[in-house]
């Protein structure tokens, strides 16, 4: 029997300390962490090494062993953070403050509730296997740096410096969801794929001279019109296996029945209401940035003096592109939209692919499981998720991920995340530490 009041306690004490250690990316410093996690684990017996790619930054693997009849499994979190804005917090967001059933801090959600969730599981692994119980895998705790950044010092490192050590047949890191509306929980959404983050730059050349004498070919309001045609305008849709039963499972359980109802005609053999479908699913923004390709722009610049016409202007876009789409296939798209020739479309950073993990996997399935033992008939969908993780690097070396922040979260909480006040209840973090220690003791033991 495990008394889970315990083990909760546990894992709010490991993530206050978590948070206390300031791991803003930049400049990251996740070397202490990774030594305080080692010590944890060497503690309890778990061997551990630390990993330092460059000055201040850190790396930790730890490994269970088990008996080596089938593959490891990973339990993979990040130690940096993003920035926290001090005179927006009600609390210091590096002081893990419990108030109100909740901890606050920055990391509480991502991704240090994560990394003392998956701790806290492999300490609570290693205590059975103490008692006697076999394992039939080694259980890999991983925690690298540079996540927020997307910097060269995270896990693209550690792949590239031990492969060796990260060799699974599955890994379980963030990426997915426990919806909870309305205090009831919806639906687990186990991340499976992800859209490939890119980047693009148009440049809007044109005659230069004082302000005084307005110009026709003006290189800021012919960048404004080039951003007004590519803004409104929507990429085609495409219907990855992935999304369809996404939207297929969660139909009938949705709480709007109008969008529950196009959710399910996303299935249907009617083309006609497919076409229906992916229109109204469209209008959500959530929604729609599952059905294809997004372009946001995020950043402006031109000029130098108020009363000067440049002669150049440009605007970032960030482009998220569906797994296996051709990027400049986009790029083609907008030149046309735009149809200008003094407007130029560069690819500033292209994203690199990564396949999709098989929604069919004993680790899929024992997620799925481990949900229902704690709440009966949940849902558990796959999922794409629109952001980028950790895991797309796994899956290009050949090990499945499934992303699954494990916390149920209402909206209001989940929209913390990398803002003031970021906080996670309690109760999440018991439920988050028991879907998890389910699932992979499900295919260890």
């Amino acid at each position: 029997m495990i008394d889970w009041t315990a083990v909760r306690g546990e894992v709010v004490a490991h993530l206050q300390r978590l948070i206390q250690f300031d791991t803003t990316n930049p400049p990251g410093n996740e070397l202490p962490v990774a030594r305080y996690l080692a010590d944890v684990m060497s503690e309890a017996g778990i061997a551990a090494r630390v990993f330092e790619p460059a000055p201040g930054r850190g790396a930790v693997v730890g490994r269970l062993r088990g008996n080596g009849s089938s593959k490891p499994v990973l339990l993979l979190a990040h130690m940096d953070v993003v920035p926290a804005q001090r005179d927006q917090w009600t609390v210091d967001p590096f002081a893990g403050v419990v108030r109100d059933g909740y901890v606050y801090g920055r990391g509480a959600i991502d991704d240090k509730g994560m990394l003392a969730v998956n701790l806290v599981v492999i300490l609570m692994l290693a205590r059975a296997a103490a008692e006697g119980e076999c394992l039939e895998r080694d259980v890999v705790f991983v925690a690298t740096a540079d996540e927020e950044t997307g910097g060269p010092w995270g896990i693209g490192w550690l792949l590239n410096a031990c492969p060796e050590l990260l060799d699974a047949e599955f890994a379980i890191n963030e990426g997915g969801r426990v919806r909870v509306s309305n205090g009831r929980t919806v639906y687990v959404a186990v991340q499976t794929a992800e859209k490939v983050p890119n980047r693009l730059v148009l440049t809007a050349r044109g005659s230069g001279g004082h302000a005084s004498v307005p110009l026709a070919d003006n290189a800021v309001a012919r960048l404004g019109r080039a951003l007004a045609v590519v803004h409104p305008r929507l990429e085609p849709a495409r219907l990855l296996p992935v999304t369809r039963r996404f939207f297929a499972e969660l139909g009938p359980v949705w709480p709007d029945p109008a969008l529950g109802e196009a959710m399910a005609d996303v299935a249907s053999a009617d083309p006609a209401r497919r076409r229906a479908a992916v229109r109204a699913l469209s209008e959500v923004p959530a929604f729609n940035a599952l059905l294809r390709a997004g372009i946001s722009p995020t950043m402006v610049a031109g000029g130098h003096a108020p009363n000067v016409i440049p002669t150049e202007a440009t605007a970032t876009l960030n482009v998220r592109t569906l797994p296996e789409q051709n990027l400049d296939d986009v790029v083609r798209r907008l030149v046309r939209r735009i149809g200008d020739e003094q407007v130029e479309v560069t690819v500033a950073a292209r994203g690199h692919d990564a396949p999709a993990s098989d929604f069919r996997s004993p680790m899929f399935i024992a997620l799925r499981d481990s949900a229902r033992e704690l709440i009966p008939d949940l849902p558990v969908v796959p999922y794409l998720s629109t952001g980028a993780t950790d895991s797309a690097h796994l899956r290009r070396r050949g090990v499945p991920c499934f992303g699954v922040l494990p916390f149920p979260l209402e909206p209001g909480d989940e929209q913390r995340m990398h803002g003031p006040d970021e906080r996670v209840p309690l109760a999440a973090l018991e439920f988050g530490t028991k879907l998890v220690y389910g699932a992979v003791r499900r295919v260890v033991a």
